[in-house]
């Protein structure tokens, strides 16, 4: 990237309203250090305390979501598992409201199941959510997740509008997804 490209980019990227923004290697302590740059963020920007709280706790489902299910990730061979994953986050402005933006990669085989349960989420009432997480907070984790199978519905909970999400091929074997969420 050269330095008109990184001027485009930061250009851009105040012209759509980002406050934050991180592309590279998330690991939890990568996650702790921006949620507490998110939080000063917000605390300076005299955000209510509870649009504050809905935008950090999307900030982190959508981060962990990263951690845990990139297709790109490293994890240590030592006895403590930890795993660095790659992708971005995205915190910002637009239309008087926030939204919170990831991405990562994602097996190719899992782009269905997953665009068919975000569309199952996203076309659901906030009642029918609440009931929704209630049923599968009762059940054991879906086959392969690495969480309580409940993040993409605490943050459609959370969302003020239905989660936004697409596709895209990257390779023969990988899609790159994303997710955005309005608060």
């Amino acid at each position: 990237m050269n330095v008109q490209d990184f001027t485009s980019f930061h250009q851009i990227s105040r012209q759509s309203g980002v406050l934050l923004s991180f592309s590279g290697d998330v690991s939890e302590n990568v996650l702790f250090s921006l949620g507490e740059v998110l939080k000063r963020r917000m605390v300076e920007g005299d955000t209510d305390a509870s649009v504050a709280k809905r935008v950090f706790s999307i900030f982190v489902e959508q981060a962990q979501n990263i951690i845990r299910y990139s297709a790109d990730k490293v994890s240590s061979p030592d006895a403590k598992p930890r795993v660095v994953s790659n992708g971005m986050l995205v915190v910002g402005m637009e239309n008087d409201r926030f939204f919170v933006a990831c991405g990562n990669e994602v097996p190719r085989d899992q782009v269905e199941p997953l665009r068919d349960r975000l569309s199952r989420i996203a076309g659901m009432s906030p009642e029918e959510l609440k009931a929704y997480y209630r049923e599968k907070i009762r059940q054991p984790a879906d086959e392969g997740s690495l969480g309580g199978s409940i993040g993409l519905i605490e943050i459609a909970r959370r969302s003020t509008a239905p989660v936004e999400f697409d596709f895209r091929e990257v390779g023969r074997e990988r899609s790159f997804f994303c997710l955005k969420a309005y608060i």
